[in-house]
């Protein structure tokens, strides 16, 4: 039996599988048979690598939680067959992803990296090379007694490697495009990959479920000064509306007018879930700590910790999905894939 690690490629769009026609200079999707032509270091690497792409490569400002479901289905169907996965995908949306398969890929005990690039893998400059090489490595790399060095979802991305779910994008110009703000990063590759061993989930000891619905009926409301009550409240009687993330100020603060709290109380009134993110990169919510949030403690709104705007929408989806009563908002405040910290 050979020991050569394998790893499943998942294009799924995005500029990293992206070349330009050389006539017309209009970027059109690369066919993945042709990828050792364009990082010819592949073949070179000692990693067995298949490739899945999707029929029609999809921007990832297309991609939502049917086509989220649908990756974790492809690792499922090949999860015994490989050591790794990477998947290829737009930046843009990129955290939204990862963050969702960190939910639906229960039980999870091998790399799935999430990778992609600011520039085209055919133009010189272009960071889609390493990117590509260094995420294919991490997704075969095992310690001595063989198991994975990164047994959870991840986004690598100019040199680092971070938690998928604790991922933000935060530049669209930059190489680095992506921060962890609220959780240190799994590695860094220099010369050397270096492993942050004390940041990375322990290896799963139970079998992988992989989870096939998430719902949708969910609204985020980003709160700014001089919101109206009526606005609000037009949002939040959506038909079928189950929840709505509210993005607040600082540590979970928000306007404490009557009119406005009146809004929220007649969705909570309805069976409208109401979850407090904070729309600051860094820090958490701490509903009670200012006056401005106590009416929001009061009235059952779940705060969210520190996670991100990307990881709650997806928990919350993912969660909503297994329950059809309010239960589910109680996990809200499990940690499932690492995806917070506790106080």
């Amino acid at each position: 039996m050979s020991d050569q690690r394998s790893v499943l490629l998942i294009y799924t769009g995005g500029t990293i599988g992206m070349l330009a026609d050389p006539r017309t200079g209009e970027l059109r999707p690369m066919d993945m048979a042709h990828l050792e032509d364009q990082v010819p270091e592949l073949a070179r690497m000692g990693v067995r690598l298949e490739a899945f792409s999707f029929e029609v490569p999809m921007d990832s400002s297309d991609i939502g939680p049917d086509h989220q479901v649908r990756i974790a289905s492809i690792i499922g169907e090949h999860y015994d067959r490989f050591d790794g996965f990477v998947v290829l995908h737009g930046s843009d949306t990129m955290a939204f992803t990862a963050s969702a398969l960190s939910f639906l890929l229960e039980g999870l005990s091998k790399p799935v990296i999430l990778t992609g690039s600011q520039l085209p893998v055919g133009v010189i400059r272009t960071d889609a090379r390493e990117n590509l090489v260094t995420a294919i490595e991490i997704a075969a790399a095992c310690d001595q007694e063989g198991r994975a060095m990164v047994p959870e979802v991840a986004i690598y991305f100019e040199y680092t490697l971070l938690r998928g779910n604790r991922t933000v994008k935060v530049d669209a110009q930059r190489f680095e495009a992506f921060r962890s703000p609220n959780w240190p990063a799994l590695a860094e590759a220099g010369v050397r990959i270096r492993y942050n061993k004390a940041a990375i989930l322990e290896q799963s000891n139970v079998a992988l479920k992989v989870h096939s619905k998430m719902d949708d009926r969910l609204a985020v409301i980003r709160l700014y000064p001089g919101i109206r009550p009526d606005w609000l409240r037009h949002a939040l009687a959506m038909p079928d509306l189950r929840a709505a993330i509210i993005t607040t100020f600082g540590s979970g603060n928000g306007p404490s007018g009557g009119d406005f709290l009146k809004a929220l109380r007649e969705a909570r009134g309805r069976g409208v879930e109401l979850l407090n993110v904070t729309q600051c990169i860094g820090g958490r919510v701490e509903q009670g700590r200012y006056t401005t949030s106590v009416a929001f403690r009061d009235m059952g709104v779940v705060p969210c910790a520190d996670m991100t705007l990307e990881a709650a929408v997806s928990k919350a989806m993912f969660l909503m999905a297994r329950s059809t009563g309010p239960d589910w908002t109680r996990d809200m405040g499990s940690i499932l894939a690492g995806e917070f910290t506790m106080a």
